[in-house]
């Protein structure tokens, strides 16, 4: 939505590319980063760039690529941190190994200030978003919806022409295509979204392309 306070910075991070958002309201200056994955020096450059107050850090779920540096600047900054679902503490709990595993700087493991739920709203300066529980990648993912810009942050459950993978531990398919279909999709054509990686796109046109899960599949 056009003049909406709404401000946005995408900032790819890790080796994976994962894109961590950095969204602030352009009223109060006050902010979040949602999916802090790694690379932290360059996700606060961003933040004193933009003359940003971080007020809170935002997960959508519990992968390395997209909490390897939550834990830690929620310890630096004294922030709180919101999100995930709780279907998704075994991943958080996993952290440390999994970065041993890929190769990732050390990760701590942390605990949510708040865990959220299908339904909940978060807040980023006087601006709310909706959270949409969409199981399926992971079975605590969340997706931030902000229906005045008709914007979506929809981390690992939709890509443009993809979708996310569920061969990790408690992934399931059916329940990743219900929730694009059933949760996604309904809230409308033209909202456009942020995915964890790779660039944006909008439900209308997965809905018309995207060979997983568009009408035509």
């Amino acid at each position: 939505m056009t003049g909406s306070p709404l401000q946005v910075e995408v900032i790819p991070v890790t080796p994976f590319q994962q894109n961590c958002s950095l969204v602030w309201d352009a009223d109060t200056q006050r902010g979040a980063l949602i999916d802090a994955g790694g690379e932290p020096q360059r996700l606060l450059d961003a933040v004193q760039r933009r003359g940003v107050k971080l007020e809170k850090l935002l997960v959508t779920h519990g992968h390395l690529d997209h909490i390897g540096v939550v834990g830690e600047l929620a310890q630096r900054l004294g922030l709180p941190i919101e999100g995930p679902h709780e279907d998704d503490a075994f991943w958080i709990e996993l952290l440390p190994e999994a970065a041993r595993l890929y190769g990732f700087p050390p990760a701590q493991r942390f605990t949510p200030s708040r865990w959220l739920r299908h339904g909940d709203r978060v807040s980023v300066g006087n601006i709310a978003f909706e959270v949409i529980h969409c199981p399926g990648h992971t079975p605590g993912h969340v997706v931030f919806y902000q229906p005045e810009r008709r914007l979506a942050f929809v981390g690992d459950v939709l890509f443009q022409g993809s979708i996310g993978r569920t061969d990790f531990p408690r992934g399931n398919h059916a329940d990743l295509i219900r929730s694009i279909r059933e949760r996604l999709f309904p809230l409308g054509d033209d909202i456009t979204f942020v995915p964890g990686h790779g660039p944006l796109s909008t439900f209308g046109e997965e809905r018309r392309t995207n060979p997983f899960v568009g009408d035509g599949v």
